[in-house]
């Protein structure tokens, strides 16, 4: 079946491959939800010289604001207005005492689907139509319409400010092929907007509301996570080095290829340096890597590592490492998603880092998603065969917490990173909780932040409170009185 595109990959993957030629698509939703924008924005990807995009006006915008406002997108192109692009008033065939006869309005519809074969037909707005006429009147010029231009094999775009009851009973929706619900809500720091498809024949679409968002690229939307169901993947045979010192013998000889590593730990304690580690690794190795980050810029992180030694400029220049940055004030967790998915897309990526988990899920905003969330990104990244290491915060004072409760079990391997008063010193101590069907060492062991990044020592032989929730302490003492466990 031919489909015409969108021009937005990840839209055209929502819609099952795009919208069917011929078809009558549905775009509806409340002022500011984007779909005006993102009809112009699928105008100026399809339009072409053989077969332009015509889009029609009720009693909207003029066109010359409707053409002012898209000066400053990406997409838009002043050659194409004319040749490639039409704009056509149709406010005319809608002036005049009494009901108005829409049959004029199908018949030039119709007639320019016939005669000049055009892609892509947008008619903004149709529920304004409902001022003009009778709802049986409109029923019947909108089958008369759809079923006409049809057989020109374009595609009819229908634009709306239909409330979420009138979805449920109006003649543009029963007679539509595909519908695609857009919401705008107001919120802080940032608003939020989402793309749904309600309905949409022929295809198999992606379930859910899709995070959407209007930049200077133009309509942007999302696919969610949870709706990208990856097969399942064979686990990888071999291990692989973490570039971090001392830490591959604990853990048997390194992470199992293409695992999920988790790496708690409370604010300064060296998450982040370990990271880093991890990343400088698999360059000098000669691998393609991800680095996500909420707090610190690109330019920070490309500092950091060079104060280790760490050429990352270099190798973003070469393409083999992506740093990106997510502020948390724009934080949307299908955007982080999408980052992952199109850095994974060709198979050579094979270190991600995502560095702050905990943090980005309190910053989303969506707690009760955010399990089902977690389980998909992991199952994305594991699809593609790349290894996953992740950073969570944990308390610093008091008892450590858990910030991923209930969910660690979804992680192959957990690491811990704490501070530790060795009598009167502060110090870094690691562990490794857990590992998935692997052996792995159960000692305490120091740990150092040196010009090489993290480094781990010795075991500590004597530790206190380990499972409690005091402080860690190792200090000699000839007495247990004030020990609340030990460690291996």
């Amino acid at each position: 079946m031919k489909r015409l595109s969108t021009g937005l990959a990840d839209l055209d993957l929502i819609l099952g491959g795009g919208m069917e030629r011929g078809s009558t698509v549905v775009f509806a939703g409340p002022p500011g939800s984007g779909k005006t924008i993102l009809a112009q924005q699928m105008c100026f990807a399809s339009g072409t010289v053989e077969h332009k995009a015509v889009y029609y006006t009720t009693l909207s915008e003029p066109h010359s604001k409707l053409v002012e406002h898209l000066c400053d997108f990406a997409f838009f192109d002043p050659q194409a207005l004319g040749p490639e692009v039409e704009y056509v008033h149709l406010g005319d065939m809608l002036r005049g005492p009494g009901a108005v006869d829409l049959s004029l309005l199908v018949g030039e519809v119709v007639r320019k689907s016939v005669e000049e074969e055009p892609v892509l037909m947008v008619i903004d707005s149709t529920k304004m139509l409902r001022d003009f006429s009778s709802d049986h009147a409109l029923r019947s010029a909108l089958y008369d319409l759809t079923s006409r231009v049809a057989h020109s094999g374009a595609v009819l775009l229908l634009l709306g400010e239909y409330t979420t009851e009138e979805m449920q009973t109006r003649a543009d929706f029963t007679l539509a092929d595909a519908i695609v619900h857009l919401t705008y809500q107001p919120r802080e720091p940032v608003d939020r907007r989402t793309l749904r498809v309600a309905k949409m024949r022929g295809a198999i679409h992606l379930n859910g509301a899709h995070t959407a968002q209007i930049t200077s690229d133009g309509f942007q939307v999302y696919p969610r996570v949870e709706s990208l169901l990856p097969d399942d993947v064979p686990p990888k045979d071999g291990r692989i080095p973490t570039g971090i010192a001392g830490l591959d013998p604990l853990l048997a000889g390194g992470i199992p290829d293409s695992d999920a590593t988790l790496v708690l730990g409370p604010s300064g304690v060296g998450k982040t340096v370990g990271c880093l580690n991890f990343i400088a690794e698999g360059l000098a190795r000669g691998e393609r890597c991800l680095y996500m980050t909420f707090q610190d810029t690109v330019g920070e992180v490309v500092a950091m590592a060079g104060r280790y030694g760490w050429d990352f400029s270099a190798a973003r220049g070469s393409d083999q490492l992506m740093v990106s940055h997510v502020p948390v004030g724009e934080l949307e967790l299908d955007v982080l998603a999408a980052v992952v998915r199109h850095r994974l897309t060709d198979g050579t990526t094979t270190r991600v880092v995502i560095d702050g988990l905990a943090e980005m899920a309190a910053t989303a905003r969506e707690t009760e998603r955010f399990p089902a969330y977690l389980r998909s990104i992991l199952g994305v990244v594991r699809a593609s065969s790349a290894s996953l290491w992740v950073t969570s915060a944990t308390n610093t004072f008091g008892a450590i917490g858990e910030p991923l409760a209930g969910l660690m079990y979804l992680f192959h391997n957990v690491i811990q990173l704490r501070y530790i008063e060795h009598c009167a010193e502060l110090g870094r101590a690691l562990n490794v909780v857990k590992m998935h069907s692997s052996r792995h060492d159960q000692a305490m062991h120091t740990c150092h932040i040196t010009d090489h990044g993290l480094t781990i020592g010795d075991p500590l032989e004597r530790v206190t409170g380990m499972l409690g929730g005091s402080p860690l302490r190792d200090c000699p003492t000839t007495s247990g009185a004030n020990d609340t466990g030990t460690g291996n």
